[in-house]
């Protein structure tokens, strides 16, 4: 008797305690795990403040040059992991030639899926939650080739010294990964996110 009563407070102890435990994680969970909606942009500073509309470069290792604008929204899943198809944005491509300043190819391109996000400090003077970090977002071009376009925006709160600002993209077999940094007053190679 004693044998059963001892086993049975054992049990009903193991089945709290994973009732407890199973609250606990859901409850982490339902904080952390909130979808995050995003808008990013590679922006313009013509206007004095960063706004959509600009243009970002990014070279090849043979000297070639990739250069976008765009911009567009991603749903970032829960706990920060996973791809997601809630997408939408795209811009405008041009490929040049080492050295060249007239284009060899030119279009447009759609964002068809998030890769990765991760957000990486804030914009404590501007408006609308802006932030910085990184997003890896697959892209289809019009001439059928197909890419991976990272943006990275460089937060002047809590962000990094290893977060860059600009763009770096695939086309095809072709990687631009070397960034075309930002230069002082010039209006070029400047990123920015949103959390909406």
């Amino acid at each position: 008797m004693k044998v059963q009563v001892a086993s049975r407070w054992i049990l009903g102890m193991a089945v709290g305690s994973l009732a407890v435990l199973m609250a606990m994680t859901l409850g982490v969970t339902s904080v952390h795990g909130q979808a995050q909606h995003i808008r990013w942009d590679i922006v313009s500073i013509a206007s004095g403040s960063p706004a959509p509309g600009g243009h970002a470069s990014a070279f090849a290792n043979d000297g070639s040059r990739i250069t976008l604008t765009g911009g567009g929204t991603f749903v970032a899943p829960g706990g920060g992991d996973g791809t997601s198809g809630a997408v939408t944005g795209g811009g405008m491509w041009a490929v040049f030639p080492s050295g060249a300043t007239t284009p060899s190819a030119t279009g447009n391109y759609v964002v068809t899926g998030l890769v990765r996000w991760e957000e990486k400090g804030t914009f404590p003077a501007l408006p609308d939650r802006a932030v910085g970090g990184l997003v890896a977002l697959r892209i289809e071009y019009s001439d059928g080739s197909h890419g991976v376009l990272f943006v990275s925006c460089h937060a002047p709160s809590g962000s990094d010294p290893s977060v860059f600002e600009g763009i770096t993209a695939s086309k095809s077999f072709t990687d631009y990964w070397r960034r075309e940094a930002p230069v002082g007053g010039v209006d070029a190679d400047r990123t920015l996110f949103h959390v909406e």
